[in-house]
């Protein structure tokens, strides 16, 4: 009897470019992440609201993750890279130089992060045109979108970066760019993010009502005039100067980018869920719900026809899953808010040394230290007397207004341990409520939601997943694969790199 020689394994590169750090992933073709590697980036914030990175140290970081999880790796049995990342705004001049995005002049400092919210005027002016392109975005524009940070950059720094500008990109089309030399851009950037239509392509009336014609008259070039499907292949594959900087071989399949929490929904939403009774079973995908939860969340729901939900982002058509309509909504600050709350408390010193005495997460010993005080209460009735409203950086999703402010109800003389632990406890659960009203406004507008499926870094922490099951009433979905988001990015790679016949076969 005859062994049979089995065909070496291939792998695909997945980089995730976060909103603290870039992480990249060796991914073979079953799905399995064989390599990971993370390195954190700098977010510069020099006022209130104005958060700005630099696209060289984002690329720098990408190069150096990359070399890590393809140490060793028989450069043969690469087949193809995959982009995602935030979706914050690059500025480069007409030689793809950085152009500062600050009064300071930093060039460095080219990158709006999608946090930013500096441009609150201009998206008051662009909601009160009532275009006819945000009804695809659940009728108010967000201040996290693009345009209104165009229009600030117009009208703030004419001289010093408007005039000088080449090229705008979003950060997941800058990365396939300076992998490619290709100023291609993803259906799902400029779909979700800048008002682009799937059938219909940019509108110019849009543009010139706000007072933006000048991206008109040059034929978009500015923004994209040439649209890819995320996993799509981008020219020639990457250069032999990007191959030298990520230690990859020359000429491998780039794909068409994908937004981070796109991505995640990507590698999440069509998990095989056979034999785990749960009540997607034997349904659709419409019937699921990606939430990827890091510094902030956002929902993923998709239809076969377009939903338009109120407050709700979307549809946009194939800008996830090829061939389907996608409804996003999102909490400007989840991760980021837990953090903001917990290391603001007074008692913050003790459980810093509590959890290093202990050796855990500071998180780990809050869930501990929860255990320990609930005695036979289920752990949600210790907050009782204490709710928090979580929309500390607005309310992205439903009810669309960037000026809600925070705030904590029940607070007491207490600033010890067992304070700052409800505390964390109450912001958990008021995050969670706030997914139960984006879902159940969705399901008003005609989504038909069963189960939600978690990933990104708040997925790892049980207490957090148990209150988004408790307090939604749906089953909650972990992958077996904890990087999803990672797996998404390498998903389109495969699909770029021909091995696969469509994204749906990759996923």
């Amino acid at each position: 009897m005859h062994s049979q020689k089995q065909a070496p394994v291939k792998y695909y590169v997945g980089i995730d470019v976060g909103s603290a750090s870039v992480r990249a992933a060796l991914v073979d073709e079953f799905g399995t992440v064989v390599a990971h590697a993370d390195q954190p980036i700098q977010i510069w914030e020099p006022q209130p609201d104005h958060y700005e990175q630099s696209s060289a140290d984002i690329w720098a970081a990408c190069c150096s993750v990359t070399k890590k999880v393809v140490c060793g790796v028989d450069a043969s049995r690469i087949r193809g890279i995959g982009f995602d990342a935030t979706c914050s705004l690059v500025v480069v001049d007409k030689q793809f130089q950085p152009l500062a995005v600050n009064c300071e002049g930093q060039n460095y400092r080219n990158v709006i992060m999608w946090m930013d919210h500096r441009a609150v005027s201009q998206v008051e002016r662009i909601n009160a045109t009532q275009h006819r392109v945000l009804s695809y975005v659940g009728g108010v524009m967000s201040v996290e979108m693009q345009p209104p940070k165009l229009l600030w950059i117009k009208e703030n720094l004419q001289e010093s970066c408007w005039e000088k500008a080449g090229y705008f990109f979003d950060l997941p089309d800058f990365l396939s760019w300076k992998a490619t030399g290709v100023t291609a851009r993803s259906l799902c950037t400029v779909v979700c993010k800048w008002t682009y239509t799937s059938d219909g392509g940019w509108d110019d009336s849009f543009w010139k009502m706000i007072g933006l014609e000048d991206l008109v008259k040059d034929k978009y070039e500015k923004i994209g005039n040439h649209v890819l499907s995320p996993g799509e292949s981008v020219g020639k594959g990457l250069t032999p100067e990007a191959a030298k900087d990520l230690g990859l071989p020359e000429g491998i399949a780039v794909a068409a980018s994908l937004i981070d929490a796109h991505a995640g929904g990507l590698g999440v939403i069509g998990a095989d869920v056979k034999g785990h009774n749960l009540p997607c079973e034997n349904q659709p995908i419409t019937s699921r719900v990606a939430m990827i939860c890091g510094t902030s969340s956002c929902h993923m729901g998709v239809s076969e026809t377009p939903i338009f939900v109120p407050g709700v982002w979307g549809p946009y058509f194939s800008a996830m899953v090829p061939g389907l309509w996608l409804n996003e909504g999102g909490q400007s600050a989840t991760g980021k808010l837990i953090d903001h709350v917990v290391r603001g408390h007074v008692a913050f010193p003790e459980l810093q040394s509590k959890a290093a005495a202990s050796a855990h997460s500071i998180y780990t010993y809050l869930n501990s230290h929860l255990d320990l005080i609930k005695k036979s209460l289920p752990v949600g009735f210790l907050t009782v007397d204490l709710h928090v409203w979580p929309d500390f950086h607005g309310n992205r999703s439903p009810l669309t207004d960037l000026t809600l402010k925070g705030m904590v109800v029940g607070l007491t003389l207490s600033r010890g341990l067992d304070e700052l632990a409800l505390i964390y406890l109450a912001t958990i659960q008021a995050i969670a409520l706030g997914t139960r009203h984006i879902l159940e406004t969705m399901q008003a507008a005609g989504h038909h939601i069963n189960t939600l499926f978690l990933c990104g870094g708040l997925s790892k922490n049980p207490l957090f997943v148990q209150m988004h099951a408790d307090i939604t009433g749906k089953p909650v979905v972990l992958s077996k694969e904890v990087e999803s988001v990672l797996v998404g990015a390498a998903i389109l790679g495969a699909c770029a790199s021909g091995d696969f016949a469509s994204i749906q076969v990759c996923s």
